[in-house]
């Protein structure tokens, strides 16, 4: 990392990655009413940071949002109405979900700018501006993921019309649980943000980033060089790992349901990690301690950014952000300690 967006002592550049569950709870419908009340949750827990300072990107999850679509477009299919490629679903959500973020913390800035600091303030006193970023992530169409597709998305379905899709459409569907049929895309890993140099511009004038949702569109380059999105979902973790290494951010920040990762979880000797160095996350990875259904993303992203020269990651829930940062909660992952 060169650190060019980065040099003022005691301002970072920071990727802030927000789980699913931030935008519409595991207990809601996903009404516009209960997605603007969360996501005003979710910009106030950020607002600390922007007025510490802070450069700031956010990156958020979509899955819930782009479930409610698949349903809508299954719904819609008896009236006439054309579905529409996964890859766009993800775009109408990034744009959703996006505008949300933008407006809600626009608002909040503008409310709090007599307490901001003036440096942060343009020559017209206004606080910084919010501004969301459709984003591509190039993936390897040679991936091993497309010959095993394990991502569910979209709605359920009984065997007999999970199956007609799939002869219909191509699909790959499994069994889930106990719940009925589902759809299962891959997942690959992310290669290059096609958007970073536009967001690290963006960031570079004091603008505040909504970028990546959802893990970002998936999309493969051709021979001709012409870009064209796939039926995938990136693992949002490891696509926010990948931008904050491309615009040199000093720390990444993944935010979870809990406020420490755990070591032996869920067992009588299970124990919070305040600190973890890169060489002690490698080897608990390798220990299996981070099942990749749960924590194993959040680590290997961190791993991967501390590979890349990041400063630290930090993996902790949203309502600790702030002091997360600080090193007052959290657990930080470093490349040693001093």
């Amino acid at each position: 990392m060169t650190g060019s967006l980065a040099g003022e002592p005691g301002r970072r550049t920071i990727v802030a990655a927000f789980g699913g569950n931030a935008i519409t709870r595991a207990n809601e419908l996903g009404t516009n009413a209960e997605q603007l009340a969360n996501v005003r949750v979710m910009c106030e827990e950020v607002l600390p940071l922007i007025a510490a300072g802070h450069r700031l990107v956010i990156i958020h999850g979509n899955g819930p949002q782009v479930g409610a679509l698949a349903l809508q477009a299954e719904a819609g299919r008896a009236l006439g109405v054309a579905d529409q490629p996964f890859d766009v679903l993800g775009a109408m959500t990034q744009g959703q979900i996006g505008y949300l973020i933008q407006q809600t913390l626009g608002d909040l800035l503008m409310q709090a700018r007599a307490e901001l600091p003036a440096s942060l303030l343009d020559a017209s006193g206004a606080p910084p501006a919010v501004a969301s970023v459709v984003t591509q992530v190039l993936v390897d169409p040679n991936d091993a993921a497309f010959q095993n597709p394990t991502k569910p998305i979209g709605p359920f379905y009984d065997r007999e019309v999970a199956e007609k899709l799939a002869a219909e459409k191509g699909w790959t569907v499994v069994r889930d649980a106990d719940r009925g049929w589902r759809r299962v895309v891959p997942s690959p890993q992310p290669i290059e943000v096609i958007e970073a140099r536009a967001i690290r511009a963006l960031i570079g004038t004091g603008t505040i980033v909504i970028a990546g949702g959802g893990g970002g569109i998936p999309v493969v380059r051709g021979p001709d060089g012409h870009l064209s999105g796939v039926e995938a979902v990136i693992d949002k973790d490891l696509a926010a790992e990948r931008l904050a290494a491309l615009v040199d951010a000093d720390t990444l920040m993944l935010l979870t349901g809990v406020r420490r990762v755990a070591l032996d979880f869920g067992t009588p000797s299970q124990r919070d990690v305040a600190v973890m160095t890169l060489a002690e996350a490698r080897r608990y990875l390798d220990e299996g301690q981070f099942p990749p259904g749960s924590m194993g993303p959040k680590i290997r992203a961190a791993v991967r950014f501390i590979e890349d020269g990041g400063r630290e990651a930090i993996v902790t829930a949203p309502e600790a952000l702030a002091d997360a940062l600080l090193g007052n909660d959290g657990t930080r992952i470093v490349p040693a300690t001093s």
